[in-house]
């Protein structure tokens, strides 16, 4: 499933336009976005938990020419299963 079928499936059952549809879906990628700049997690009971994870600098290797490059630090988002959605498969 991507963005236009999640937003289509949110019209069907919410009976509503597919405008309607993607301005939720998107306030709520816009809550999960500010809520991992802010409290660096967000947890949705029974779904799952996004957080941001720091990531080391390292090196790596041109896919092209083997040459090795440096890779900065960074962050990244990991998602941890919620028991509901583990117990629903």
């Amino acid at each position: 499933m991507n963005k236009s079928h999640l937003i289509a499936h949110v019209a069907d059952e919410l009976r509503t336009s597919k405008l309607q549809a993607a301005l939720l879906v998107e306030t709520v990628l816009t809550g999960i976005r500010k809520g991992l700049e802010s409290d660096q997690s967000v947890t949705l009971t029974g779904f799952g938990t996004f957080e941001l994870k720091p990531r080391r600098a390292r090196v790596g290797r041109n896919p092209h020419t083997g040459e090795p490059i440096s890779i900065a630090a960074g962050k990244r988002v990991g998602f941890r299963v919620g028991k509901a959605l583990k117990e629903s498969f």
